[in-house]
């Protein structure tokens, strides 16, 4: 099985699953659940602010405790979740707001939506957003994890991998902005939204069928965590001096970490105020003593 296409296509339904929703959803908040501009717009505001800070959550737990595949697996979960409700709510006449017609305004309109429709909805809308925050920070990387970076053709691949990802998001996008928006205003609002929650299910279901084909790496630990020992040890050892000589640092060889690809190995690494956490002295905990490659990443 090709990693690559299993992973790229992937992403294709998911940018069409968001698009199809964030595009026109000022819209849907106006005209069917009849509420203000001004309102309907900072709903849509807050929801989109949600769904790009979920991800650092997601990222963190990937990290930190789950890993990448198993924080994608659960979040796709929610994610699917997330759909189906959203298109049970724009589908199901219990769940859907009456309509005024459309000899009426909707300024002029008196027919609002329930406390249990307004709930429905953004509940799944809020689902959805837990649920790219699982999914969007690591599917990604896991598509980079399947790559060497030591390996020069390899290296070439995964340039190649990140082509057709950016590829596969435009198609989606340019998709779901033009044929999945035109028939949510202009036929049946859950027709626009069964086929991408169809396709996000069926190529979730292709990633974990491809699961033994995969190269998984475990959780490195938290980045936030990381940073905060090199901070700690160079406060500690502030009277240290850091010799010229960068052999006097520590290192930690590839064989001893874990997850190799995340940091880059320097045989002359850069010097600053930071290298005192590097500095081999007793005792050597880990909120001591650093490695240079994880005082390099707090650099960064």
């Amino acid at each position: 099985m090709n990693t690559d296409y299993v992973i790229t296509g992937y992403e294709i339904f998911e940018r069409m699953a968001y698009y199809g929703i964030a595009s026109n959803l000022v819209i849907y908040l106006t005209q069917k659940l009849h509420e203000g501009t001004v309102i309907s717009s900072n709903n849509v505001t807050n929801w989109v602010g949600t769904i790009w800070l979920t991800p650092l959550l997601g990222a963190y737990i990937a990290g930190a405790f789950l890993g990448r595949y198993w924080t994608f697996i659960v979040a796709s979960a929610i994610y699917i979740v997330g759909m189906c409700l959203l298109t049970l709510a724009v589908s199901l006449p219990t769940l859907r707001p009456p309509s005024c017609g459309h000899e009426v305004k909707e300024v002029n309109c008196e027919k609002h939506a329930s406390v249990l429709q307004k709930g429905v909805f953004y509940c799944a809308l809020y689902i959805i957003a837990i649920g790219t925050g699982g999914t969007k920070p690591n599917i990604s990387t896991t598509g980079a994890d399947q790559f060497d970076d030591f390996e020069p053709k390899e290296r070439f691949q995964k340039l190649s991998f990140f082509n057709w990802w950016m590829f596969n998001i435009f198609i989606g996008t340019l998709f779901s902005n033009t044929f999945l928006i035109n028939i949510q205003d202009n036929v049946r609002r859950e027709i626009g939204y069964g086929p991408p929650t169809l396709g996000l299910s069926v190529s979730i279901l292709v990633f974990i069928m491809g699961t033994r084909y995969y190269r998984h790496k475990p959780p490195s630990g938290s980045l936030l965590t990381m940073m905060a020992r090199v901070l700690l040890a160079t406060i500690r050892k502030w009277k240290v001096v850091v010799l010229e000589e960068p052999k006097e640092l520590y290192k930690l060889s590839l064989e001893k970490y874990s997850n190799p690809g995340l940091f880059r190995i320097d045989h002359t690494p850069s010097r600053s105020l930071l290298d005192k956490a590097a500095v081999k002295i007793e005792p050597n905990s880990p909120w001591m003593l650093c490695p240079v490659t994880q005082v390099e990443q707090t650099n960064k």
